[in-house]
């Protein structure tokens, strides 16, 4: 099915200004979008209200209004071009609301404008949790017990059915804005209070807990004729408690079994053909309970382009929302060109022979008196990712990168020393608990103490201690007498000059001039989508 040639001018909803959820994800893929539109001989009108935009830019769009995100506004564009299709999943939830907004109040089919990318029965199954809860049971999917509240009567009334503890998600609300975890009647109130506010539809979702279980994603893109390809894993290195945007993250995902991942796959495929049939991207996040892999709950769907595509498309080299553009506008996955490869088509699943970690980054000293607790509401402000050709190597490369004064993770004697307040730290998760676990494993407490208080799986714990282990081994040496074998083990496992010199108690550039003369020099590798099995 070739591009449909009714379409020939788009509009694209930004996401309006920059906030705690919803950030340069959406500029990243607006932009993309824009810019893929265009090659196709499509005029491009775009609406955002948050000038500091790259998609705002004179080169990205044909027509640019720095105008309100409203309904007004989007039907004096109306009033002056002709719009064929509208593009609401590149600016997020905030695109999306108005895109219903407007879709209630009757203005796309008064000006005769399609709904492209997505379809109002997607987003009103997504968003509406009643609705999403009956969906996924009617298709098999297991989703956690609970039922939707309007009003603070009814909200008790389900916690009494269901019993502490709770989870409550609001409808219809950005990086879980309002939500949180509720062990006791008292806090269960003031949660409840809080969530029904923060619900532009005053509707809360009442639902058993399942902190701690294990917390995956998947990136879906679907064409016009129903293919469907999934094109990353992504594995929450935190436990499920902790939101998505604070949790530090991995792709491709690390502990699933392969039985386990393709039940997931087929899972997403199932779900995100039982939401709606729509040509564009999805992502689905799961909960696996860590003690049985065959209890797979669905946590939410997303049915636009959201924080973890622009990192899976970053991860993969595979332009998400460029080829979701596309297919809103009527290609097949497979008539669609790998811009890397050449000679691949849209339609091959990325491989990846490395691994991306990307480890949040939070503002706290600029908010002062702020919880900065994590929980079930969004409180990071941007991320550092990580490439690595092993988990280590990506995790330290990440944490050197995110600008907090640390050399990276351990290796600069910052550690903190005092084991109640590294406990208390494990036990209740801040922007730092990644370096308290660190720390942990440096003084000496035992790793079934770490896990039992973290919960986060041991295989990633393992892989933390192994690097305590290391440092422990280089710091045993100096400058002169570090081994060559050694020193290329440091490398490999992602720890920088810096931190190898406050090792060996040396200065930075001797590290450098040290291991060149051991012929152990950085090399650089190509994101190619196919691991290396074609040309690119």
């Amino acid at each position: 099915m070739p591009k449909d040639k009714n379409i020939k001018s788009v509009l694209i909803i930004g996401s309006g200004p920059i906030i705690i959820g919803q950030a340069c994800e959406f500029d990243y893929s607006g932009s993309q979008a824009s810019r893929s539109l265009k090659e196709e001989g499509i005029e491009v009108t775009l609406i955002n209200s948050n000038p500091a935009t790259i998609m705002t830019d004179k080169v990205t769009a044909d027509n640019i209004y720095l105008k309100p995100l409203t309904k007004k506004s989007i039907i004096e564009i109306l009033e002056k071009h002709k719009i064929d299709a509208v593009l609401p999943t590149m600016g997020g939830q905030t695109a999306l609301n108005l895109a219903i907004e407007c879709e209630k109040a009757g203005v796309w089919k008064k000006y005769k404008v399609k709904m492209i990318g997505v379809n109002t029965d997607a987003i009103h199954t997504t968003e509406d949790r009643e609705k999403f809860r009956l969906r996924m049971l009617s298709l098999g999917a297991q989703v956690c017990k609970g039922r939707t509240a309007t009003s603070f009567l009814e909200g008790k009334e389900i916690a009494q059915e269901i019993g502490f503890p709770l989870v409550i998600r609001p409808s219809f609300t950005l990086g879980g804005t309002g939500g949180g975890f509720v062990d006791t009647k008292k806090e269960f109130d003031a949660a409840l209070t809080r969530g029904l506010h923060a619900s532009p539809v005053h509707e809360v979702l009442i639902e058993q807990s399942i902190m701690g279980w294990k917390e995956y994603e998947l990136e879906l893109l679907r064409d016009g004729d129903g293919n469907v390809i999934i094109i990353c894993s992504i594995e929450n290195f935190d436990p499920m408690g902790i939101h998505t945007g604070d949790s530090i993250t991995v792709a491709p995902a690390m502990t699933l079994s392969d039985t386990c991942y393709q039940k997931m796959r087929d899972l997403a495929i199932t779900c995100m053909n039982g939401i709606g049939q729509f040509a564009g991207g999805c992502n689905i996040q799961f909960a696996v309970n860590p003690d049985n892999e065959n209890e797979i709950i669905v946590i939410e769907i997303n049915p636009r382009v959201s924080r973890s595509s622009a990192l899976a498309s970053k991860a993969t080299g595979y332009p998400i929302a460029k080829i979701a553009a596309k297919l809103a506008i009527g290609y097949r996955l497979d008539e669609i060109k790998n811009q890397i490869t050449k000679s691949t088509s849209a339609y091959f699943e990325p491989s990846i022979d490395y691994v991306i970690v990307k480890v949040p980054r939070w503002n706290f000293d600029k908010f002062k008196g702020t919880d900065r607790h994590l929980g079930l509401q969004m409180k990071s402000v941007g991320e550092a990712m990580g490439i690595g050709r092993s988990f280590q190597e990506a995790l330290q490369k990440a944490c050197q990168s995110l600008e907090i004064k640390r050399n990276g993770l351990g290796a600069d004697g910052k550690g903190l020393t005092d084991q109640n307040q590294i406990l208390d730290s494990l036990k209740n998760p801040s922007w730092n608990r990644l370096f308290h676990i660190y720390d942990a494993f440096k003084i000496g407490i035992s790793f079934s103490t770490i896990k039992k208080l973290t919960r986060i799986d041991s295989w990633f714990l393992h892989q933390i201690e192994e690097l305590v282990i290391l440092e422990n081994e280089v710091e045993k040496y100096t400058l002169d007498t570090i081994p060559k074998e050694l020193m290329y083990e440091a490398k490999r496992k992602g720890f920088a000059d810096r931190q190898i010199a406050h090792l060996l108690r040396c200065l930075e550039s001797q590290v450098f001039n040290k291991r060149n003369e051991m012929g152990i020099k950085r090399v650089y590798k190509l994101v190619d989508t196919c691991a290396a099995e074609f040309e690119a």
